[in-house]
């Protein structure tokens, strides 16, 4: 068995999430399938929500009614994952999984990408691709493999500006910034 498990999406009954993942985690165990279905998700996102008159951070569900699950495709462990309770199918066409591309994965935060303390180095330019700062071009100025989080000098309304980025939410480029040049004429 030399093929690489991939991420698929579940579609649920709406509320069934959790059940789906603790059922199909059982499944995983009673079966002994942890060679074939690797991870589970259910991606969340931090919320404030103010409830009379008092703020407080609570979990909330991403995409509802859609779990994730990171599996080696075969005939077999597609019947034992649609055939759990709450699972009404896979996206896909006609119920049959296509993987996610690798975009996809990394803006739904299901892995978190393994940086290689070399991947980046002090000078490279590189592009924002999540987050607030979402499509600012920049430059490294200093790197903290120990945090993940990379210290950027970009331009934000017209002014040189150092913002943190985590590794995750960069991308190299492999072209570097034309250099702003001053023209004399003589």
């Amino acid at each position: 068995m030399n093929e690489q498990p991939k991420w698929y999406i579940l579609h649920t009954y709406s509320g069934y999430e959790a059940m789906v993942k603790d059922s199909l985690e059982k499944l995983i165990e009673n079966n002994n399938l942890s060679d074939y279905i690797v991870d589970l998700k259910i991606p969340m996102e931090q919320v404030i929500e103010e409830k009379n008159g008092k703020k407080k951070v609570v979990e909330r569900k991403l995409l509802p009614c859609y779990v994730f699950i990171k599996m080696i495709y075969t005939n077999q462990i597609w019947y034992y994952v649609t055939n759990t309770r709450g699972v009404t199918g896979f996206c896909g066409p006609q119920g049959r999984p296509i993987p996610m591309k690798e975009d996809e994965i990394r803006k739904m935060r299901l892995e978190t990408p393994t940086v290689t303390e070399n991947m980046f180095q002090v000078g490279d330019t590189v592009s924002i691709e999540d987050g607030p700062l979402k499509g600012f071009l920049g430059t490294i100025k200093e790197l903290n493999n120990t945090a993940q989080k990379a210290k950027i000098s970009t331009t934000m309304f017209g002014r040189e500006t150092d913002v943190e980025v985590e590794y995750t939410q960069i991308e190299k480029i492999n072209a570097s910034l034309p250099e702003e040049t001053e023209s004399v004429e003589e």
